[in-house]
């Protein structure tokens, strides 16, 4: 039975050495971080695993690093400084794959720090807005500790979790991290659109998180009967479901419902979860698993991308040899959509850098990473247009990725396109 402790009891059970799990994204239980940091004189070398996790990260401060070394399965903006300095590691790997990690003994867990919502009157409580990886991190860690927030949506699903499963218990009252919605830019409006474009009506959607998404649901208002199985749900989502647009009845798999992992947004995205039957937050074996994606007619998928070069290869995770995110979820659900009866796998990103440089390039940078190959790519969306890839040999692609560059490279590009493939 689960024992009620302070922050600073529960977290003494973490020794030297120990891999200890955090809770992903906007579920990070910021006490039991604060109260695990606390005790980096007493600690050495505790291997720190996560997904991208919202909010501070004061375990990759470079003033303890003897104490904490983070392991990432994501490099999220809190920990990039110390991936890019060496003082933690990257470890690529796709998110369907990431609970077997630690199902197999693959990374075997000491301790799991998880955030959670009360329980039920039979002792259940629920991991709220992040089942994702977390599911299989309290299935496997030796020691669970949560952090009962009454804050933490109750949500329906695989993250349905009894007290028996948990060892320690530290109740405390505070908001859930919320990712504020930003104004859309006119490029950023203009790449929806094009998504949009290629959304038809019946179609089983997988958006991921920013700015591009957001435009892209926006631009979804006046389509029908969509249905979402992804990875990740944002707010955006909440205005389709109110708008009848997102009903999930052309689904094959869980006709009706809402298919995510974790969401991030605001409040009123975190309410709308609260013990909504009409949401199932899963595990991401299963969410990103491609032989489950494909089952949904006419499933897509939109990703990002930081750049694109001009057969079709797609670096997502890197620039250059800087890691700046990871591998994610993008090739489960661009191969999982290329499966499905009348799927559309898409690639989304603006055209030029804030600085002005290309991001539709002849090489990709020196070390950057291919997270999806060009064998894999369908369509590449820009501010410029659709460029549809599928069926057409390097000449050709070629040519339709610089028909959606921006002008002011187009003409560099095809010299180098003529150069390497020849003129069209």
């Amino acid at each position: 039975m689960a024992r009620t402790v302070s922050a600073e009891d529960a977290v003494a059970v973490i020794k030297s050495g120990d891999r200890v799990f955090i809770h992903s994204v906007a579920a990070a239980p910021q006490r039991l971080i604060a109260a695990m940091t606390a005790r980096a004189p007493e600690l050495r070398v505790v291997e720190v695993v996560s997904l991208h996790t919202e909010g501070p990260a004061p375990y990759a401060d470079p003033a303890l690093a003897r104490s904490f070394r983070v392991n990432a399965l994501f490099v999220g903006a809190n920990v990039r400084e110390a991936v890019t300095e060496g003082r933690a590691d990257y470890l690529p790997v796709f998110l369907s794959e990431v609970p077997n990690l630690f199902r197999a003994g693959i990374l075997p867990l000491d301790v799991a720090l998880i955030q959670v919502s009360p329980p039920d009157r039979h002792g259940f409580y629920s991991l709220g807005v992040s089942v994702d990886v977390a599911r299989a991190a309290v299935q496997t860690a030796r020691t669970v500790v949560a952090q009962v927030n009454p804050r933490m949506p109750r949500t329906h699903g695989d993250g349905i979790i009894h007290e028996e499963d948990l060892d320690f218990l530290v109740e405390v009252d505070e908001p859930i991290l919320e990712l504020p919605q930003v104004p859309l830019t006119e490029v950023e409006r203009a790449i929806g659109g094009h998504c949009a474009e290629l959304v038809d009506d019946g179609a089983c959607l997988q958006i991921g998180i920013g700015a591009i998404p957001q435009a892209t649901l926006a631009a979804l208002r006046d389509h029908q009967r969509l249905g979402l199985h992804t990875e990740m749900i944002s707010d955006g989502v909440v205005d389709l479901v109110e708008r009848g647009v997102l009903t999930g009845e052309a689904k094959r798999v869980h006709p009706g419902k809402i298919v995510a992992g974790f969401a991030l947004g605001t409040r009123r995205l975190y309410d709308f979860l609260d013990d909504n039957p009409a949401v199932a937050m899963l595990d991401m074996a299963y969410t990103n698993d491609t032989a489950v994606i494909r089952r949904n007619p006419k499933v897509t998928a939109i990703n990002g991308a930081l750049e694109v070069d001009l057969t079709g290869q797609v670096c997502a995770d890197s620039i250059g040899d800087r890691l700046f995110s990871g591998v994610g979820g993008q090739m489960d659900f661009i191969r999982g959509a290329a499966l499905s009866e009348g799927g559309k796998p898409i690639i989304a990103l603006p055209s030029i850098t804030g600085r002005g440089e290309s991001r539709i390039v002849s090489y990709l940078k020196p070390g950057a990473g291919v997270v999806t190959t060009r064998a894999h790519v369908h369509f590449v969306v820009t501010e410029h247009g659709i460029a549809d890839l599928w069926g057409k040999n390097l000449r050709q692609r070629a040519a339709a990725l610089i028909a959606i560059a921006h002008p002011s490279h187009r003409d560099a590009l095809a010299a180098e396109a003529r150069r390497r493939f020849g003129s069209w």
